[in-house]
């Protein structure tokens, strides 16, 4: 009876033991859909906190920066951004002699920066913590051998992101409105919010020069004078207001004002009672199209890291030379004009955004995105844009990223809340940075080969 008893314990041990191996042999896979799903809910939580449109791109850059330094090791025609970007160094190279999966471990970097950039952890928290749990079931070992690999890089680009001035910036002035100056910027209604992000120009960019280095020709100098340029561009932009509320609620420009809107916080007042619609911002926006070029492609994993990573790059370094200008230039916005000289009663389609008119920040990022996603994907890449459907939009479809960034462009023009240089010249700013993100950030061996995207 005991003889049969320790035969049975030892079978039962043996058993419990091959278990074990078993499940530590079985390999945790990772698709790129986890990583189209772990941008988009840093996006919801940005939606959520209600950041500006320069510091979301902010949030971006820096976690996809982090993944893609993780899984370009994994495939080696990709290439480190050390040594590109500004002030970033080398990253712990990774133990070859241990089973890293870098699809874990980029996702891990990815969370892990992002949750230190946002305001409620708590909800990447539970995101990540979801992720956590279903890998460690399936190769605990594995799990925690690629996670800690993931938050030592993760660590490196927190500690290279604290020294881009932002902390700093936080403490800066708020911005002094000139009233004594006719042309200069004032806050808007309904609001009359001060000027957001200021000092923006002092973030350090990740490649551009110097948030200079893309300065626009300068806009028609201001004036109230009939026949001047000026005036014309201020009397279009109300004309065209009028007749697209003369239009109505089916008219084709006020659904592409309202498609590229991408104000993440409009306010409405309706008696003593106000309230906020939250939305996404426009750099948003385009790293959504980003996922929608990625899926149509059946982009791996690792091209899709890549495409969002120089995408971001771009997007954020756009900001910072849009907001340069911005501030320079510190030009009066359209409704405040017309207003004054026009039209006591006139409103825009859209509700204008709390910082000076020059140049669009829409039209920038727009051209700077559209030039390096077409880098990637090539050029008439045609593709349905849903990104706004989930804030009861409906599809738009473009033949081109570049058709999409005119859109987005003189969607301002629409929406009432910029004037035509501004668009125009806006969106030549974005394309010149966005071809110097091309050529001088060339990420992977033969970077700039066009692919046909409708094959």
């Amino acid at each position: 009876m005991f003889k049969e008893q320790k035969r049975f314990l030892y079978l039962l041990l043996f058993l419990v033991a091959l278990s074990s191996c078993q499940k530590e042999a079985v390999q945790i896979e990772i698709t790129q859909d986890t990583y189209h799903t772990t941008v988009d809910k840093i996006t919801e939580v940005m939606v959520h906190d209600i950041f500006s449109p320069p510091v979301a791109s902010r949030i971006y850059n820096y976690p996809n920066i982090a993944a893609y330094e993780v899984i370009r090791q994994e495939n080696k025609k990709y290439r480190t951004l050390s040594g590109k970007l500004h002030g970033l160094t080398a990253i712990p190279e990774a133990d070859t002699t241990l089973n890293i999966n870098y699809k874990i471990a980029a996702l891990v970097a990815y969370l892990d920066v992002g949750k230190e950039l946002v305001f409620s952890e708590d909800k990447i928290e539970i995101y990540r913590d979801s992720l956590y749990n279903s890998w460690e079931g399936i190769n605990e070992t594995n799990f925690k051998t690629s996670k800690a690999y993931g938050l030592q890089v993760a660590q490196h680009i927190k500690d290279w992101l604290s020294k881009d001035n932002y902390a700093q910036t936080r403490t800066m002035p708020k911005f002094t409105v000139n009233t004594e100056d006719p042309a200069r910027w004032q806050p808007t209604p309904p609001d009359y919010m001060d000027g957001i992000e200021p000092h923006w120009r002092e973030i350090r960019a990740s490649i551009i020069d110097s948030a200079s280095q893309f300065t626009p020709a300068k806009h028609p100098d201001f004036s109230l004078e009939k026949d001047s340029p000026f005036y014309k561009e201020v009397l279009e932009t109300y004309e065209v207001g009028k007749e697209i509320k003369a239009e109505g609620e089916t008219s084709e420009k006020i659904q592409i004002a309202q498609f590229w809107d991408c104000n993440p916080y409009v306010s409405t007042h309706k008696g003593h009672l106000m309230f906020a619609t939250k939305k996404i911002t426009p750099g948003a926006h385009w790293i959504g199209i980003c996922k929608i070029a990625c899926r149509k492609t059946d982009a791996d994993f690792a091209k899709t890291v890549y495409a969002y990573t120089k995408t971001s790059i771009a997007i954020s370094d756009a900001f910072i030379s849009c907001w340069d200008e911005k501030y320079r230039s510190n030009l009066i916005r359209p409704e405040t004009l017309i207003n004054q000289h026009i039209d006591e009663n006139w409103e825009p389609v859209l509700q204008t955004p709390p910082f000076p008119e020059y140049t669009s920040g829409h039209s920038v990022v727009s051209g700077a995105a559209s030039t390096v996603l077409t880098d990637i994907f090539g050029d008439n890449f045609a593709f349905n844009d849903d990104t706004e459907v989930q804030y009861g939009l409906p599809i738009r479809s473009f033949n081109s990223f570049s058709l999409a960034a005119d859109e987005a462009a003189i969607s301002r023009l629409y929406g009432g809340i910029h004037y035509r240089a501004a668009i125009d010249l806006g969106l030549e700013q974005g394309r010149r940075l966005g071809e110097f993100v091309v050529k001088k950030l060339q990420m992977i061996d033969g970077d700039n080969v066009k692919t046909d995207s409708n094959k």
